[in-house]
């Protein structure tokens, strides 16, 4: 019995076209029965911006305080310089509106407490809103 041995000239072969066939049957396939994703979208409603919520702003209230102690109040000398005082004038002046800002103009050599007065008096009126005006003086 002759066992025949391979000669070296006799290389093995790789067919590759039944293989690439087969690939792009699967890809046909996979291609036909893949869904998309529809993508969604989402429907916002934008605010749209009102001329008349701009003009309905409630004007600040200006509160100066002298350098005794003495409170302004848009431009009207206060007589009284209680905490509860202050607070009922500032509740009839924002007429109920809490986004009024009070801007407090403070002397240089005015007291602190009388600053922390009228942020008292701004916080029982339920006005949260304060600022605070500065003077630029110059020397000459």
């Amino acid at each position: 019995m002759r066992i025949s041995r391979r000669n070296r000239s006799d290389d093995i072969e790789l067919n590759f076209i039944p293989l690439i066939d087969v690939l792009l049957v699967v890809i046909i396939f996979l291609m036909v029965t893949t869904t998309f994703a529809k993508l969604s979208e989402i429907k916002i409603n934008l605010p749209v911006a009102e001329e008349s919520s701009a003009k309905k702003k409630a004007k600040p209230i200006n509160i100066m305080i002298t350098e005794d102690g003495r409170f302004v109040v848009n431009e009207k000398l206060m007589e009284s310089i209680l905490i509860d005082d202050m607070a009922e004038v500032l509740r009839g002046i924002a007429e109920g509106k809490e986004d009024t800002s009070v801007i407090i103009s403070a002397d240089a050599n005015a007291r602190h407490q009388s600053i922390i007065n009228v942020m008292e008096a701004a916080r029982k009126a339920n006005l949260s809103k304060i600022a605070f005006t500065t003077k630029l003086i110059s020397k000459l």
